[in-house]
């Protein structure tokens, strides 16, 4: 008798990416971006074959990686996410958040990618994010736009703390203001506050890169 093949098992990674396009997909984002369900999860499929090993000793920042969709649509995907409070909520403006742009510089792919090794900033409680930025950049780390910072949210909707929220600093509208996502009322809240004034329960959220299929160039 010919052996069946033995179905290699899925590895910790690709447990992680399924829970996350299944999170994602929970959110509508198929249905607000018109596509078919099926259609949505084969446009991430790609990024099966680019996952980061998931480091299994608890040593890394955060999220070792983050499935994130560009451009998706803001307030549908906030209001999907329920904590004990309730659903997401912002009270900008839809002109306020059309007028938040992803900085030129961070070269944001135009398809779904991998956001990588991803750390909310608890190093930077209390630190105005204008002066977080040039130590970000520094370090050769990037700060996370809205679509990213909700996509962790989604990712994890108890990443948000009472006391460890975290500015956006990749998304700007040419003006003093930061993007930024905190808990109001026991619910996640998308607002802004001004790039120099510190919070001792905002930091700045950051990545180590950007990974899209195919590779970034």
């Amino acid at each position: 008798m010919t052996a069946l093949p033995v179905a290699a098992c899925p590895t910790e990674a690709e447990l992680e990416f399924d829970r996350q396009v299944d999170a994602l997909a929970m959110t509508g984002l198929p249905e607000h971006l018109e596509l078919a369900e099926g259609c949505f999860r084969a446009s991430l499929e790609p990024l099966r074959d680019l996952l980061p090993p998931i480091d299994s000793t608890g040593s890394g920042r955060g999220l070792g990686f983050v499935v994130v969709v560009p451009y998706l649509p803001v307030l549908p995907v906030l209001e999907s996410v329920h904590t004990v409070g309730g659903a997401g909520f912002t009270t900008m403006t839809d002109d306020d958040l059309a007028g938040f742009r992803p900085l030129p510089e961070l070269d944001i792919p135009t398809g779904p990618y991998l956001l990588l090794d991803v750390d909310p900033g608890a190093d930077t409680l209390n630190v105005p994010p204008v002066e977080v930025l040039p130590r970000m950049t520094a370090a050769g780390r990037s700060p996370l736009t809205i679509a990213e910072g909700l996509a962790v949210l989604v990712s994890d909707p108890g990443v948000l703390r009472g006391r460890n929220c975290f500015s956006l600093l990749g998304s700007r509208a040419g003006d003093k203001r930061v993007p930024a996502l905190w808990i109001s009322a026991r619910r996640p809240r998308l607002g802004w506050c001004y790039q120099g004034a510190p919070h001792t329960w905002l930091g700045s959220a950051s990545c180590a890169g950007r990974l899209g299929e195919p590779p970034l160039v």
